[in-house]
């Protein structure tokens, strides 16, 4: 499951360290989960599926000034290393620097959605 995901973020970092303007990927409800909330909070331009490979996603990167948007994506989840935050550990996390995203019972979510909808869950990626 968290397969696709790891894939994708290295993807998206290798490409915009390479300043790609757009990379393909496999297209699951995961990734496009993911995608979402990267296109919402602003480190990607968007993207669509491919017309020739309906199975293929056009991620379109964003650049500012030339610099890529997304310095950094850490994955923070490991199988060995299972780490739960409740809602009152989610007070923690500082929304102004990083984006944290986690998992939860809803699906993909990030810390400020999480604590508006008063759930914990599993932290996945920091995106800065």
């Amino acid at each position: 499951m968290l397969n696709t995901l790891w894939n994708v973020s290295n993807n998206l970092k290798n490409s915009q360290i390479s300043r790609r303007n757009f990379i393909f990927q496999q297209k699951t409800k995961l990734t496009i989960a993911f995608l979402n909330i990267l296109w919402d909070e602003g480190f990607i331009l968007g993207y669509k599926i491919d017309n020739v490979d309906s199975s293929l996603l056009k991620i379109f990167l964003k650049y500012k000034k030339g610099n890529p948007v997304i310095k950094s994506i850490k994955c923070v989840y490991t199988p060995s290393r299972n780490i739960h935050y409740s809602v009152a550990q989610l007070w923690k996390f500082d929304s102004k620097k990083s984006l944290v995203i986690l998992t939860t019972s809803k699906g993909l979510l990030t810390a400020q959605e999480c604590r508006k909808a008063q759930i914990g869950g599993k932290p996945l990626f920091i995106v800065k």
